[in-house]
């Protein structure tokens, strides 16, 4: 049985058979980032930490992070991710979370960044007072996936450029994939090599998956995985 691993006092992680969510308490309730793939009670397992009311923000929608999203009757995300949304959502209360706004849970605060391009809503979420971004998936060293409907390359070379404003407050970096934390020096590698591969001067190496052929181009920092 897994563990919630602890961060520090108010934040924890919860690894889920490749890829992980995250709980941060705050005075007033705790978020959820994310919700698993394999685990549907993430909610009850978030309630063995704290007893604050727990809420929910999925920095994306792909299946392996919204695996206890039914545990849920409001969900907060960037809505550009309703088009990547596969579960039924009628019943089900929406709480918008646009570019530049702020969720606070009670003395502590959380920004969020928009970085479409790994999907059209991708949104990471940087803790303003430890400096800790949870990026979601397209900042890790591990395989990030941008082959398939609405992925976009250019998208998400324009999205890593961005984060770069704020660099100066982004200490740690905690992605849902891959090592963590990792150094803010990723981005700019991430960004050099997704140029590379846009302009076509990385060798690629096909792989079969989903029953889809692939093109897998290593950039040295990470693993693009692309059509």
């Amino acid at each position: 049985m897994m563990e919630w691993i602890k961060i520090d006092d108010n934040t924890y992680l919860y690894e889920d058979g490749g890829v992980r969510f995250f709980l941060l308490i705050g005075n007033e309730y705790a978020l959820l980032i994310d919700s698993g793939m394999q685990v549907k009670n993430a909610k009850e397992l978030a309630s063995q930490v704290t007893d604050k009311e727990i809420k929910l923000f999925n920095t994306h929608t792909d299946p392996d992070h919204i695996g206890s999203n039914e545990e849920f009757d409001e969900i907060l995300m960037n809505p550009a991710e309703l088009v990547n949304y596969s579960k039924p959502y009628s019943s089900v209360s929406i709480i918008p979370v646009y570019d530049g706004d702020v969720i606070d849970l009670g003395e502590r605060k959380l920004l969020a960044i928009a970085l479409p391009g790994h999907t059209p809503g991708s949104t990471a979420l940087l803790d303003k007072n430890s400096g800790m971004l949870f990026s979601g998936d397209p900042i890790q060293d591990g395989r990030i996936f941008m082959f398939g409907p609405m992925r976009d390359l250019s998208s998400y070379i324009l999205s890593l450029k961005r984060l770069l404003e704020f660099k100066e407050d982004i200490k740690d970096i905690y992605p849902c994939h891959g090592t963590y934390p990792l150094d803010i020096s990723i981005v700019d590698k991430l960004i050099d090599g997704a140029r590379r591969v846009e302009k076509g001067e990385v060798s690629s190496k096909q792989v079969e998956l989903f029953g889809n052929t692939i093109n897998a181009y290593d950039i040295g920092v990470a693993t693009l995985l692309c059509e």
